[in-house]
């Protein structure tokens, strides 16, 4: 046994504790050898009921009585609504209710910042007639002055966003060193200028809700990522005690981010149901996903980089701006991306346009400064002449990196495969390799499970986390299953319910390391307590005991052994019931990630296609090793379609998003899709680290700079379209 500290509330204030558990070495995972399902590859368990249909999303809850919510939202970038009428709207057969700006201030304003804002809803008895309802309502808008462009928006004569403060933020400064000794030091300095663009979320499944009122009690079906954190946001808005709110999520189709929290879509469902005294169903639509939900902000930065002859980076300097658009903020990491500089002057702030707001989105700022630190360090590496390999080598302080870049060179064969030369290749179609790198952060903690162990054998484990698609439920099944050395099929698990104990939302890298140990915690106590009561049976400790194959056996001795069932059958008629929580020593945070990219270049028409990828990645001890490799593609593919495709589009003449639907915002399609290889790079001795956000990371930096290496032509701005590539193409070609 080993003693552990963990944080209980007491009369409402947290007090550490310490409890013993059993050892179980460094990591706190075990010999992983020995183990059936930590750390081997294991397909979901809710895998058949997503590809048959039988899993129910909050698109597929119907309800006796079932109203379906549409929102009204604002045509205008910024406008002032001198007059709203629903009396055309409210005569149309089948409406039941419509909201307007008095009716919830808090949520509806008749100051209009962008277009999109929420103005009015409506529900009614088919989503076609909530439909046409919305364009009966009538609007007299006061149309202003709008800017949706950050470059015009830093020009003091342009329209103000906010009446309450400028367009341009305060600065953000970070620094170290001296900044002019370094560059004064410096034998070779640098300045570039990288561009990149906004980028909307793209969640399969769009934000959506079902409420359902039963006097001030409040149930909601929602696709989010934070179960709890809906449930407070809409106790507080509607003065009701959180007890008072249930809010349920079985199946969820995605969230990168922006499906935190109630948000404005989920006050209004359930501002509608209560107006209506009916339940009403309110999914957005791609086009109020592009133009209201949220996006990761644009990122202008001016670099400059200084190094020593040998190539040691001495001086940094960065000066950046982006669009958070009406609120938010457009930051980005405030200090060198991945390398160690000792001198360093990095001034940010964010630009208010009007355009919808921002929501952090998958590793929020980390792809951006990756693209302009990674694309600076192989300009660096060529003007010194030495390889981009080593100069990263050099200066960066990480020795896990240090050694994922050295396999992931190997294996893609860096020396052997790659020409030093840019543009090297005979034809019009150019190949080339680049590198690009990572860190996160991640961590875990704060989750709370509980568990019963019937008399009949049979176990349940419940824990309010939600499960976005990344496979958490069964890490649940798989961790538990594990501990009571029975099958994953005989575990009875529930999660995706504020009625099951307490877990933070899904996101940050955070879910696998906060949910996991809890789960690991909650059930080895559970078991120990089981221990405890047959443990005499067996004249032995409770702690000499295993729970293996279906069996309950003492470890010296398997000879002397009951089954699984036998032993909870000395439980009587009396369950075991453990409440636990989040255990130190089972996770970790800070992780890096190197990927390395081949593409080709068609210089007669710029067109760049990512041919392979090969992605080093450490997550500590890997849980499921088959859905974690799921996690680093979908990253891959998320990093390669923000470098090569995806696009904000606003009209600087109307204000609006041009390109708000799935046609003309462009994706990554099925033959874009490179061969990806996942290399692991394993460090089971830190426990669990999470693997969402660092997947994505690298990626653009690593095509661009691959782009260079085929062609000779420097894209610094995102994403890499084929027009770029001609231009650059053609800049080279003038000197």
């Amino acid at each position: 046994m080993k003693t552990v500290t963990i944080t209980i509330q007491e009369d409402g204030e947290p007090r550490e504790i310490e409890i013993q558990v059993p050892d179980t070495g460094e990591g706190g995972w075990g010999d992983l050898s020995k183990n059936t399902y930590i750390n081997k590859p294991h397909t979901r368990v809710d895998a058949v009921d997503k590809v048959t249909g039988r899993a129910k999303y909050t698109a597929d809850i119907k309800l006796p009585g079932l109203l379906y919510g549409r929102i009204l939202r604002s045509h205008h970038p910024r406008a002032r609504i001198n007059r709203i009428d629903a009396t055309r709207a409210m005569a149309l057969p089948g409406v039941s209710v419509v909201v307007l700006p008095n009716d919830d201030p808090e949520v509806f304003s008749r100051e209009c910042r962008f277009a999109g804002q929420e103005i009015a809803a409506v529900a009614a008895t088919t989503p076609e007639v909530a439909e046409d309802a919305l364009h009966a309502i009538d609007v007299d808008y006061e149309v202003l002055p709008f800017v949706v462009d950050e470059d015009a928006a830093r020009d003091p004569d342009a329209a103000q966003v906010h009446s309450d403060r400028g367009n341009v933020g305060e600065p953000r400064v970070g620094e170290q060193g001296d900044i002019a000794a370094g560059f004064a030091q410096a034998d070779v300095t640098l300045e570039a200028t990288f561009r990149c663009q906004v980028q909307s979320h793209i969640a399969l499944e769009t934000h959506g809700n079902v409420c359902q009122w039963e006097g001030d009690k409040l149930t909601v079906w929602a696709s989010t990522q934070g179960v709890f954190s809906v449930r407070g946001e809409l106790a507080g808005h509607f003065g009701i005690p959180e007890t008072n709110v249930r809010v349920i999520t079985e199946f969820m189709g995605g969230g990168f981010g922006a499906k935190f929290g109630a948000r404005k879509e989920g006050v209004i469902c359930a501002l509608l149901a209560r107006k209506a005294g009916a339940p009403v169903k309110l999914m957005l639509t791609r086009k109020e996903e592009h133009l209201a939900t949220g996006n990761r902000p644009s990122a202008v930065q001016h670099v400059k980089l200084g190094a020593t002859s040998d190539g040691k980076l001495v001086a940094y300097e960065r000066s950046n701006y982006g669009t958070p658009g009406v609120a938010g903020s457009a930051n980005i990491p405030g200090a060198p991306y991945l390398y160690e500089i000792p001198n360093y002057r990095i001034e940010q702030t964010s630009v208010f346009t009007n355009a919808g707001p921002m929501a952090a989105q998958r590793a929020p700022g980390h792809p951006q400064a990756a693209f302009a630190m990674e694309s600076m360090m192989d300009e660096m590496a060529e003007a010194l002449g030495m390889d981009p390999i080593d100069i990263r080598q050099m200066n960066d302080p990480n020795e896990a990196r240090r050694n994922m870049v050295a396999m992931g060179a190997e294996h893609i064969g860096w020396k052997t495969r790659r020409s030093a030369t840019p543009n090297s290749g005979t034809g019009r179609i150019k190949t080339g390799m680049g590198v690009g790198s990572a860190r996160w952060g991640g961590g875990g903690g704060r989750t709370q499970a509980e568990c019963t162990i019937n008399p009949d054998g049979s176990v349940q484990v419940k824990c309010g986390t939600q499960d976005i698609g990344t496979g958490t439920l069964t890490l649940v099944h798989m961790v538990a299953a594990e501990e009571f050395g029975l099958k994953i099929e005989d575990i009875d698990v529930g999660i995706g319910d504020t009625n099951y104990p307490y877990s933070g939302g899904s996101g940050g890298s955070t879910t696998a390391a906060s949910v996991s140990p809890a789960i690991k915690g909650t059930t080895m106590l559970a078991k120990l307590e089981l221990f405890k009561k047959i443990a005499p049976r067996f004249g032995v400790e409770p702690g000499e005991l295993v729970a293996s194959d279906g069996n309950v056996f003492v470890g010296s001795d398997p000879s002397k052994s009951m089954t699984w069932q036998q032993a909870t059958a000395q439980l009587g008629d009396e369950p075991i019931f453990f409440h636990g929580q989040w255990l130190p020593g089972y996770s970790d945070s800070g992780v890096p990630g190197v990927h390395f990219v081949e593409v080709s270049v068609d210089t007669e028409t710029g067109l760049v296609k990512v041919e392979r990828v090969v992605a080093v990645h450490n997550s500590g001890m890997i849980l499921n090793p088959l859905t974690w490799a799921s996690q680093v593609n979908g990253g891959v593919l998320m990093g390669i379609g923000y470098g090569m495709y995806e696009n904000r589009i606003m009209d600087p003449a109307t204000g609006y998003m041009v390109n708000a639907n799935l046609e003309d915002y462009k994706l990554m399609g099925s033959t874009d899709i490179p061969e990806i290889e996942i290399l692991r790079y394993d460090e089971p001795e830190r426990g669990v680290i999470g693997i969402g956000e660092p997947a994505t990371i690298p990626t653009p930096g690593a095509i661009a700079n691959a782009i260079y290496n085929a062609c000779g032509a420097r894209i610094r701005d995102m994403p890499f379209t084929p027009d770029k590539v001609l231009s650059a193409l053609a800049a080279v070609k003038e000197g």
